[in-house]
C-alpha cells in the first residue's frame, strides 16, 4: 500500500466530519470511530511503515510483541513529540483535503442528499448520474463503492499533483 492510498483512506474517513462542518458550520461527536481509525492509520504510517520524511526510514514496530509489556517506548521523548506533530499534520491535512473536495462539489453533494432523502438507498448508477463515471477502471473483484474520494487528474491543480506537497510524503 502506498502513502497516497493510505492518505486517500484518511481523507475519505474524515469526510463525514468535514461534511458536518461544511454543511452545518459545526461538528458533532458522531465521528469517534472515524477519528480512532485515522489516528491509528496515521500512527502506523509514521511509526511502523516509515512513510514520513521527518522520522525517515525507521520502523518502531516490534514483531516479538514484547513492547506491549514494557513501560518505555523504543524512541526518545523528542522523537515522540515529532511523531505526535507528524500524525497531527497528516490527519489535519486529510481533513482540510476532505473539506476542499466537499466545497468544490457542494452542488453535487446537495443533489446526492436530496436523492438519499427521496430513495433512502442509492446505487452506483445513482452516483454516476450525479458525479459522472469514475475516472478509472474498477476491477471486478473491487467493490463499486470503496468509500474513497478520488480527484480525477484533469481536475487537479498543478500543486495537487506533487507528491512532495502531501504531509510526510517521501519524495
Amino acid at each position: 500500500t502506498t502513502f497516497e492510498q493510505m492518505f486517500d483512506e484518511i481523507t475519505a474517513a474524515l469526510g463525514g466530519r468535514a461534511s458536518e462542518e461544511v454543511n452545518f458550520g459545526k461538528i458533532s461527536t458522531g465521528a469517534l470511530n472515524d477519528l480512532e481509525k485515522v489516528t491509528k492509520q496515521a500512527y502506523a504510517m509514521v511509526v511502523y511503515f516509515g512513510l514520513n520524511k521527518k522520522i525517515g526510514n525507521i520502523s518502531y514496530y516490534d514483531s516479538s510483541g514484547q513492547q506491549e509489556y514494557s513501560f518505555q517506548k523504543p524512541f526518545s521523548e523528542k522523537t515522540a513529540e515529532i511523531i505526535d506533530q507528524e500524525i497531527s499534520k497528516l490527519i489535519e491535512s486529510g481533513y482540510e483535503r476532505a473539506k476542499k473536495v466537499l466545497i468544490e462539489n457542494k452542488e453535487k453533494l446537495e443533489v446526492l442528499a436530496r436523492v438519499l432523502l427521496d430513495k433512502e438507498v442509492i446505487f452506483r448508477e445513482d452516483l454516476e448520474e450525479i458525479f459522472g463515471k469514475r475516472p478509472f477502471d474498477v476491477e471486478p473483484a473491487q467493490p463499486a463503492l470503496d468509500g474513497k474520494i478520488i480527484i480525477p487528474e484533469a481536475d487537479k491543480k498543478e500543486s495537487d499533483k506533487k507528491e512532495s506537497d502531501l504531509p510526510g510524503t517521501i519524495a
